[in-house]
């Protein structure tokens, strides 16, 4: 036990020039480049990973210190909000793990410990390897799932914009597809706001609309008839003749509908009858 603790002193002591030996070690091992600024923040890393080490050796079996779950966590938010892939923190972990083992059973004998002080240290560390590289993953992907909500959420209301083209009109082109997420943003935010942009007639524009499915001749139907109930007039244009076939196809009806070929001839007849 007396040889573990000067091993657990050792590791404190010197974590600073362990850090920087490890760290070219393992990039040695690399078969790719890494930046300089990566090196240097993993000197830093790893000066803090001895300090860890030294602690839990002294701690009971299982523990981790806290502070290594909060870096690890850092990092894995990091790698998130940078838009860098997992995988450039995955592939690195192979070789690390295998130059730390080499490198902390050097310093174990080094100091004369039996088997039992040796396995001890290497338990440690490959349980501190393993709960770093887990916390970081789940801290990525919590991020990264932050992230790709906060984006669908801004795209749902790029992709469902009120135009308004002169007074009373006004032209919602629809772009992409429509499921049932994107409808309930429109029906919940973007139909609420349109009586207080005094419109008196709003224009569907089907152009930009991918495909078409009795699903989003549904959500159609159901702002036609929201808007008719706060007495707005809806006129759907850009029906294409690709999406007209397949409207027919799957026994859409659409000819309870005001419908034009484009924007254009909309705006026309709206006019024609001012």
């Amino acid at each position: 036990m007396k040889s573990t603790l000067t091993v657990a002193s050792y590791l404190k002591e010197n974590s600073v020039s362990l850090a920087n030996e490890i760290v070219d070690e393992i990039i040695i091992k690399f078969g790719f480049e890494v930046s300089q600024e990566d090196i240097d923040q993993a000197k830093i890393v790893y000066v803090e990973f001895f300090e860890f080490l030294s602690e839990s050796i002294n701690c009971t079996e299982g523990s981790v210190p806290e502070e290594l779950i909060a870096w690890s966590r850092k990092n894995g938010e990091k790698t998130a909000s940078k838009h860098s892939r997992i995988s450039d923190i995955l592939i690195r972990y192979p070789e690390t793990r295998m130059v730390f083992a080499d490198f902390i059973l050097d310093i174990s004998l080094k100091f004369g410990l039996d088997t039992e002080g040796v396995v001890l240290i290497l338990k440690r560390v490959h349980q501190m390897l393993d709960v770093s590289i887990n916390e970081t993953v789940l801290a990525f992907e919590r991020r990264s799932e932050e992230i790709l909500s906060k984006t669908r959420k801004e795209l749902k209301e790029l992709s469902t914009p009120i135009v308004p083209i002169q007074d009373g009109l006004a032209v919602l082109p629809l772009i992409g597809s429509i499921d049932a997420e994107r409808a309930e943003h429109l029906m919940n935010y973007v139909l609420p706001n349109i009586p207080s942009l005094n419109i008196e007639c709003l224009i569907m524009d089907f152009s930009g609309i991918v495909t078409i499915d009795t699903e989003v001749a549904a959500h159609v139907f159901n702002v036609y008839e929201v808007l008719g109930l706060l007495g707005i007039k809806v006129l759907v244009t850009g029906i294409r003749s690709e999406l007209a076939i397949r409207a027919v196809s799957e026994g859409i009806n659409f000819s309870s509908l005001k419908t034009f070929a484009n924007v254009k001839q909309a705006i026309e007849s709206i006019r024609s009858y001012s």
